[in-house]
């Protein structure tokens, strides 16, 4: 599998935010979100091959007991399930980083991560029309499968990660939640505003911190960009 990056931080979003992670970048994506902070791994994807056998090679160097394994989208891959199964059976925790839109084969009932961290692609992440290969309609046909939300979210602890811009966002992830029947049980359901600055999360959080308490949502900081800018490796 093509890997973009492997590197120590800190976990920047979610549930375990803060937690000292190591991080395994795959490349690769099916989505062309417009506002897609990795593009390396989705717009233009690079990397380098590397088997299972070197990326936990790779991870176990950095000795951390914590792995988010994220990319692009890194359920495209069958080695993925592999690969976490095998950092789990040397007593890693794994979590996934996915957008939910599809399902590697053949997934099998072991557990793949102690979390799946989930981000579906509401309507306003979608490339402009003029986008060359058709992915407009590509990316619009392919971001909602409702089918794979509700098997990631069955298959044991998970979160929910909405990336809202704007009110009429919110809108929109208030009705898919009410589409999905969510399970009360078992994760939690994350608001986190779009930007790569400072400057942009703060306007965003501004209305949406009072919109999260009066609805029930978390409220998902995105650390890492406070504590480490926009750049690779954090």
């Amino acid at each position: 599998m093509r890997i973009a990056e492997i590197y120590q931080s800190l976990q920047g979003e979610g549930i375990l935010a803060g937690t000292p992670s190591v991080f395994v970048r795959t490349s690769g994506c099916n989505l062309r979100c417009h506002w897609c902070d990795t593009p390396f791994t989705s717009w233009e994807p690079t990397g380098t091959p590397m088997t299972i056998s070197e990326i936990i090679a790779a991870v176990e160097a950095l000795r951390r007991r914590h792995v988010v394994v994220t990319g692009g989208e890194p359920l495209l891959f069958s080695e993925t399930i592999a690969l976490c199964r095998e950092l789990r059976r040397r007593g890693h925790h794994v979590t996934i980083e996915t957008a939910g839109t599809v399902l590697p084969e053949p997934l099998g009932a072991e557990p793949i991560a102690d979390l799946m961290s989930i981000s579906p692609k509401l309507a306003s992440s979608g490339p402009p029309p003029e986008t060359p290969s058709g992915w407009q309609g590509r990316h619009a046909s392919s971001r909602r499968r409702d089918d794979v939300l509700q098997t990631l979210l069955g298959g044991g602890p998970w979160q929910l990660k909405f990336v809202i811009d704007t009110p009429a966002d919110l809108a929109e992830a208030d009705t898919w939640l009410d589409d999905l029947r969510v399970p009360a049980a078992g994760g939690a359901v994350f608001m986190m505003p779009q930007g790569v600055t400072p400057d942009d999360l703060a306007h965003t959080t501004a209305w949406l911190a009072a919109a999260c308490r009066h609805r029930g949502y978390h409220l998902a900081h995105r650390h890492h960009i406070e504590w480490f800018g926009h750049q690779r490796a954090t």
